[in-house]
């Protein structure tokens, strides 16, 4: 079930993203024919709008941002749902049954299988419980702990910390690009108005920086360095809980640190504007 949504949901991604690149990268060549003269820059111009228009029927009427969104929710909710299990946190604790512990697992994966969306799957996976998390959930507490920490708490941390680098990096890059472009947007303008040369550079430069700043907008650079540098942070708290945690505590400090990771993406969403 997670390599199901995870698929629908990476393919819904890439789809976006490149429906994205194409319909900024059409709006500034129509600027660029926009500022020719003749018979074939308006040939030019038309092709430009009828390719827009194809791809902007495309975005409307496939929406892969729903099937990005949609999956990636189903994905890290199936997620969490399989390390509470493998791990013995609530609703999901080590002194459960197994067959409890399995038929309770189960019927949670089919409530998140009723209310998932259709474009939230893609047609590969199936939901059971893998001999690994059985294995994982039959080991000792100490087995259980340090499973836990590495391969779930510090691979999150990790990868969040990495992602909050790279987007503030990629954040001030963008920046910078574009206050370039606006300055020779200027110098363009200002050429134009002594009439050294009649091209239309600065009204090209106004299109690409439009398409600059609606593609930073797409990629909340900004925002994701702000909420994953956060999230990091707070795991490093909440790694610090789980390796003073007792067996007696740890089904609800597994639960509270799942909860966490789970607020992150529920603001992820939110900052996308999907429900």
């Amino acid at each position: 079930m997670f390599r199901s949504s995870d698929t629908a949901s990476l393919t819904g991604q890439r789809g976006y993203i490149r429906g994205t690149k194409f319909r900024l990268v059409l709006a500034v060549a129509a600027a660029v024919c926009g500022a020719l003269s003749g018979r074939a820059a308006v040939i030019c111009l038309v092709l430009v709008f009828v390719a827009t228009i194809c791809v902007e029927v495309w975005l409307l009427t496939e929406r892969p941002e729903q099937a990005w969104y949609d999956g990636r929710a189903l994905a890290e909710s199936t997620k969490t749902l399989a390390w509470r299990y493998a791990v013995g946190g609530a609703p999901f604790p080590a002194d459960l049954p197994e067959n409890t512990a399995h038929r309770r697992f189960l019927r949670r994966l089919e409530e998140l299988l009723r209310e998932a969306p259709v474009s939230s799957l893609a047609p590969v996976g199936t939901i059971a419980v893998t001999e690994g998390m059985r294995a994982l959930r039959s080991g000792s507490f100490e087995e259980r702990k340090r499973a836990y920490l590495r391969a779930r708490i510090e691979d999150q941390q990790q990868w969040y910390a990495t992602k909050a680098s790279a987007n503030v990096t990629s954040a001030r890059r963008w920046r910078l690009l574009l206050i370039g472009v606006e300055g020779l947007g200027l110098a363009a303008a200002v050429l134009r108005l002594l009439d050294l040369f009649s091209f239309d550079l600065a009204g090209i430069l106004a299109a690409v920086l439009g398409a600059g700043s609606a593609w930073l907008a797409v990629r909340q650079h900004e925002t994701l360095g702000r909420a994953y540098t956060f999230a990091a942070t707070e795991l490093s708290v909440i790694h610090g809980r789980l390796t003073h945690a007792d067996e007696e505590t740890w089904a609800q400090e597994v639960a509270d640190a799942e909860e966490a990771i789970s607020r992150e993406h529920t603001m992820w969403r939110a900052s996308r504007g999907a429900g």
